[in-house]
């Protein structure tokens, strides 16, 4: 795993992606919404970060955000008297606007949907939040754990005999919330520039989260999956279907569900041909379980790559996120890249004839008032920016 990392992304072509042309406001916060006012900078949307005067929220440099590529920001006090018209200028002349505040707290502000969509009936105004708009839990303060935990979907993590596993905030943030802000979002659009109308999309984690399982309640119903923790084919409960730690306290993850991949991964591993038969009969799972939990332990984990690469064993190793850019694969296809001094996830899906491109570092606060300010015709910005805290050293 020594490939050395790929830089293949095409830098900054004429029209940068897809979405080149739209025009994208977005209201500073943290977690998904961030995430997905990233995801359509990274398509070519023009995104304009409406950053709050002080220092950022989660005390982190914003010159190592990611999140914030290919953005610009405007610095601009929502509290002071012309705050929010000069966002408003911006919303005049938008497509999209994303804000992740609680609800209410945009129409306090004087930029909630009533306003925006006054100024501009074509916009498409999309709220992040993590309970959504209403609902009992509506006004609660929340995280993405506690959003996963009554979808039922962090119970499906960890082992049958442990405790539920946080999966970062992956699931919640940004499958169940970001992703979903986006797919909203861009339906949104499509429709106003079909129909003329704009409209509200309500985001919320717990509704994208919930979706994401549509499968699995579809099993639950049919009485193909079992309500608890590793107790499925694709939980966990299968032994052909889990992570297995090796000697030198790596892992290395199994997916051979189909017959002809456990086939090669048996031989490939040296399971006896009793043992690997072990597989047609679940009520002897945790011998098969044992049998291969010790031959990983036998062998480290550039040991078992070597052995299960270029096969149809269905086996990888375990990397870190540290590790990843450095897989031969990863590196061959770009999936990471090396930007403006960071390694860093590449633009995600492709395209064949608008390729996208990182064409701009993390935006600092403020950094592009007076360009934007230029270039979407608003000069009122330049007369709202509140005093900025000085930006950590980087």
């Amino acid at each position: 795993m020594t490939s050395p990392l790929s830089n293949r992304l095409p830098q900054a072509p004429a029209d940068p992606g897809p979405l080149a042309g739209v025009r994208v406001v977005e209201l500073a916060g943290i977690g998904p919404g961030p995430f997905a006012a990233m995801l359509l900078a990274d398509l070519g949307a023009d995104v304009v970060r409406v950053d709050r005067p002080g220092a950022p929220a989660l005390g982190v440099d914003p010159a190592t955000d990611l999140t914030n590529r290919n953005k610009r920001s405007v610095l601009v006090d929502l509290k002071a008297p012309h705050g929010a018209g000069a966002v408003l200028d911006l919303v005049e002349r938008a497509d999209i606007l994303i804000e992740g505040y609680r609800p209410g707290v945009a129409e306090r502000l004087g930029v909630g949907p009533r306003e925006c969509l006054a100024r501009n009936p074509l916009l498409v105004y999309g709220r992040m939040t993590g309970w959504g708009q209403d609902g009992p839990l509506a006004a609660s303060a929340g995280h993405d754990i506690g959003y996963i935990a009554i979808t039922g979907a962090l119970a499906l993590t960890g082992p049958a005999d442990g405790d539920p596993a946080a999966p970062a905030n992956l699931l919640g943030d940004y499958a169940g919330g970001a992703l979903y802000l986006v797919t909203g979002v861009l339906a949104a659009l499509h429709h106003a520039r079909a129909h003329g109308t704009g409209q509200v999309v309500d985001a919320a984690v717990v509704d994208g989260t919930a979706h994401l399982s549509t499968m699995l309640h579809g099993l639950l119903a049919a009485g193909a999956w079992q309500d608890r923790r590793a107790s499925n084919l694709l939980d966990g409960g299968a032994p052909f279907y889990g992570v297995y730690p090796t000697a030198d306290g790596g892992h290395m993850a199994v997916g051979a569900l189909e017959q002809r991949f456990y086939d090669t991964f048996a031989a490939l591993l040296g399971l006896t041909e009793d043992e690997a038969a072990l597989r047609g009969d679940p009520a002897r799972w945790p011998e098969l379980r044992a049998a291969v939990a010790a031959r990983f332990r036998g062998r480290g984990r550039e040991e078992w790559t070597a052995v299960f690469a270029g096969t149809d064993a269905c086996v990888a190793p375990v990397l870190s996120l540290a590790e990843a850019p450095r897989h031969p694969h990863l590196a061959a296809r770009g999936t990471f890249t090396e930007a403006h001094g960071a390694v860093q996830p590449a633009p995600a899906p492709r395209f064949s004839a608008t390729p996208t491109a990182l064409r701009r570092p993390p935006a600092l606060p403020g950094a592009h008032t007076a360009e934007v300010a230029r270039d979407w015709d608003t000069p009122a910005l330049t007369r709202t920016e509140g005093p900025a805290d000085p930006a950590p050293a980087a």
